[in-house]
């Protein structure tokens, strides 16, 4: 009887996880009209920002080199918890081909 409700539980604690996971959706917006997103990354939410309830958007402005790598990458704007998973995120981002290098904005929201 015991391993039957032992069986319920983990089911229940892992449920329950998977919905917190869901629970902290998050939103790319890029800016129109600028070079688009072959492939994207989305940041994790950090731990202590699940903990604390932080949500809130974070704008990053990135430098894509010509072949569509991002070069550089700063943070404009956005909670100090939320920005370095935001950083670490575009890093691995790629953008179309272009001839010359761009700058564009790129902006995260976290919800609960």
């Amino acid at each position: 009887m015991q391993l039957t409700w032992s069986k319920k539980l983990l089911a229940a604690a892992t449920a329950f996880l998977f919905a917190a996971s869901l629970a902290f959706a998050q939103q790319t917006v890029v800016e129109e009209g600028k070079r688009k997103v072959k492939s994207k990354v989305l940041p994790a939410t950090p731990d202590l920002a699940r903990r604390m309830g932080i949500t809130g958007k974070v704008k990053i402005e990135v430098v894509i080199a010509p072949d569509g790598h991002v070069k550089t990458s700063r943070a404009v704007g956005g909670h100090p918890v939320l920005v370095q998973a935001c950083l670490d995120a575009v890093k691995d981002w790629k953008f179309e081909s272009a001839p010359e290098e761009t700058t564009q904005m790129v902006e995260f929201e976290f919800r609960q």
